[in-house]
């Protein structure tokens, strides 16, 4: 099987990156309702699980923060705190901040458009870092977490939510049916960009998994990393914390 870095959106000669950027542009005006119609609502669910895991940090940095659905519920949940928002799309910030404006929480969330192998932050600049279902798009995941752990302070946690592959036999037919065939029609229908939502399935399939995910981010040089899967495996929390001096 090929690494998820070698998996792109739409194939062409383009670096991982400038794809995925692209085909957040595209998909931004749909990406909210495809994202409850294709979960039936329980990426919400999701989300607010890895919220209660991560205790009370002030200042955080949520990486590939798209449209700031976890910006947001990290404000609403964590009072006291500020969340600084990145994410390569224009277009998936631009919807983000109209919802955050219209939440009444621009005093509390900045989203900016930033590259998550060169963030544009100082050291030890963040009490925690939240990765929603982004991991997968890096163009360099080990790249990634290193640059995460960089700016992330000592005793900081790292939290990411990643779609992953269910192992249940009986689980994984069903899955894969949905996954392969009714969301890439959905998401043809409802975003007019089929290959946005094939490639989705391609890069759940691709992106490590379990004991190699928090092996990654444990040789990023975090420590004490745990994963803990959820709905029959067809998503994974994983936290970490950067060793405190």
């Amino acid at each position: 099987m090929a690494k998820v870095e070698e998996i792109t959106p739409y194939g062409s000669a383009d670096p991982k990156g400038r794809q995925v950027e692209q085909m957040f542009d595209s998909i931004a005006p749909a990406y909210d309702l495809m994202n409850r119609a294709m979960t039936l609502g329980i990426d919400r669910r999701w989300r607010a699980k890895a919220v209660g895991m991560l205790g009370a940090p002030g200042r955080i940095l949520d990486v590939a923060t798209g449209t700031g659905d976890l910006a947001l519920l990290l404000a609403r949940r964590i009072p006291g705190s500020e969340i600084v928002g990145v994410d390569l799309s224009e277009g998936m910030i631009a919807v983000g901040r109209k919802k955050i404006a219209d939440a009444g929480l621009a005093d509390r969330i900045t989203l900016r458009a930033a590259d998550c192998l060169n963030l544009p932050f100082a050291d030890n600049s963040f009490d925690c870092i939240t990765v929603a279902y982004g991991v997968r798009n890096f163009a360099d995941i080990p790249a990634g977490l290193r640059e995460m752990q960089r700016v992330l302070r000592p005793g900081g946690r790292l939290c990411i939510i990643e779609l992953s592959v269910p192992t249940n036999p009986l689980v994984k037919p069903f899955y894969n049916l949905y996954t392969r065939g009714i969301i890439p029609l959905m998401g043809r229908i409802v975003s007019h960009d089929s290959r946005a939502y094939s490639y989705l399935p391609e890069s759940i399939a691709a992106v490590p998994q379990g004991p190699a995910m928090t092996a990654l981010m444990e040789a990023a040089g975090l420590t004490s990393a745990t994963f803990r899967r959820l709905t029959f495996g067809v998503c994974t929390i994983y936290l970490a914390e950067k060793f405190a001096d």
